[in-house]
């Protein structure tokens, strides 16, 4: 090809991707204003006062949920991801999604390249349950050593919920960091998640931490009260901000073994034998029913965690990840509205069949946004040594580092897309094409043993 076409080819490539990182950008942005929720006698998805497009509705005062979403929800990752009701685009040979979904709210996306396949009501702040356990571990689990012991003390386990699930943890026994975070991830211990929260300064400061961590993830429709998911006026996230709680998490390596699990001894009580002391175990399982399977739930093929949940207020909650053909899915799934037994891991299993048979014909409603604090320069955010705290996948080059310069400098959302355009232009002055917008998940995921 003569030169001067080729420099024509190039620069048309260029402004392309510019007016692309306009649109998608933009409105992300724009979408995305920081939320100042507050407090409510009961949490509820339907908010007293009609928000105004694009912006974070806040709790009302409802006695319980509504089953009607509400007519404004936020539009971070995309306009349609704010609107009610189900978002696919269908088109000639895209599968038709299940219908016999019950959710009042789910979301299917590429783990690693963000895009949104499909959703239903993604942006519904409703209660969580144990699956804003995975911010929890997100914000806490980088702070201490797997090693770490720690002995058990009553103020410890103090300030848990009546009913809450236990693994249990016993006062006056030392566990390590390790058997405290599979105690979490395993069987959703509140007891666990105190002890861990009391280690990193009590529970006051870790609900900051974790307030603080979702902002960071614009993870805007989250407002965290405790830090187990236990059912508090006020405590609410969605779909989308759950499954970018569980992307940010996968990119850790104690966070994927944790997560993935299926069962492991535990330890036990000491007791004395023969005049000895003796440390028993005992064993637990996972309760995530698509990793573990049960009598009417089927182990799912190429599943690799993340987390399950359930109280009075949330119903049943569940975000999953799997594999198939080397394509990584996430789904979240909230509150089915069939009372049958494990009915969120059917609905969850139905929904991921049809992202792996839509993929690469379906287009998608959305994205998953990255975290603030991720250079737009790296695909992913840093690893260190132990893993504990970054992926362990080598960096990708990405999208300009103009854009990540006005996100962390807090810039309005024409800033951004502005500088992301600035920053394509230089580009186009030297010729060069770099758009890469994934955030790949480390090859951990993929190596899962399949059932």
């Amino acid at each position: 090809m003569p030169a001067p076409l080729q420099t024509i080819r190039r620069s048309l490539l260029v402004l392309s991707a510019a007016l692309s990182s306009l649109a998608l950008t933009a409105p992300v942005a724009l979408a995305a204003p920081s939320p100042t929720p507050t407090p409510s006698a009961t949490p509820t998805a339907t908010p007293t006062a009609t928000a105004s497009p694009g912006s974070t509705a806040t709790p009302g005062s409802s006695a319980t949920p509504t089953a009607t979403p509400p007519a404004n929800m936020s539009s971070v990752g995309g306009s349609r991801l704010g609107m009610a009701g189900t978002q696919v685009n269908l088109a000639a040979g895209v599968p038709v999604l299940p219908q016999d979904v019950t959710a009042r709210s789910w979301i299917v996306s590429d783990a690693e390249s963000g895009a949104v396949l499909a959703s239903h009501n993604a942006h519904w702040r409703l209660p969580p349950a144990s699956t804003l356990k995975m911010l929890f571990a997100d914000t806490v689990l980088p702070k201490f050593p797997r090693t770490t012991e720690h002995k058990v003390v009553a103020s410890d386990l103090a300030g848990m919920g009546a009913g809450s699930s236990v693994v249990p943890i016993k006062e006056g026994e030392s566990y390590t960091v390790r058997d405290l975070w599979l105690g979490v991830f395993l069987r959703s211990g509140n007891d666990a998640v105190h002890v861990l929260a009391h280690m990193n300064g009590g529970v006051d400061k870790t609900v900051a931490d974790m307030n603080t961590h979702a902002q960071d993830l614009q993870a805007l429709d989250t407002r965290v009260v405790t830090p187990d998911g236990y059912d508090e006026p006020g405590q609410v996230s969605s779909a989308y901000d759950l499954t970018l709680f569980a992307r940010s998490g996968l990119q850790k390596k104690d966070f994927r073994e944790y997560c993935s699990t299926v069962s492991v001894k535990f330890p036990g009580e000491t007791t004395k034998v023969k005049g000895k002391s003796v440390r028993g175990t005992f064993d637990i399982r996972n309760t995530n029913r698509l990793l573990s399977g049960d009598s009417d739930v089927s182990v799912y093929p190429g599943i690799a965690g993340v987390k399950n949940g359930n109280t009075t207020n949330a119903g049943a909650t569940f975000t999953g990840v799997a594999e198939r053909n080397g394509k990584v899915l996430l789904v979240t799934v909230m509150n089915p509205e069939k009372d049958e037994h494990n009915e969120v891991y059917k609905e969850a299993a139905k929904i991921l069949d049809w992202g792996f048979q839509a993929d690469g014909k379906v287009q998608p409603v959305g994205e998953l946004v990255a975290p603030k604090n991720v250079p737009q320069t790296s695909a992913q955010p840093g690893a260190t040594a132990s893993g504990e705290a970054g992926g362990d996948t080598a960096a990708k080059p990405s999208a300009s580092s103009a854009a990540s310069a006005a996100e962390e400098d807090g810039s309005s959302g024409v800033g951004i897309a502005l500088a992301v355009v600035g920053g394509l232009l230089v580009l186009l002055a030297g010729g060069v094409f770099l758009v890469n917008r994934r955030w790949p998940l480390p090859e951990l995921v993929r190596r899962r043993p399949r059932p």
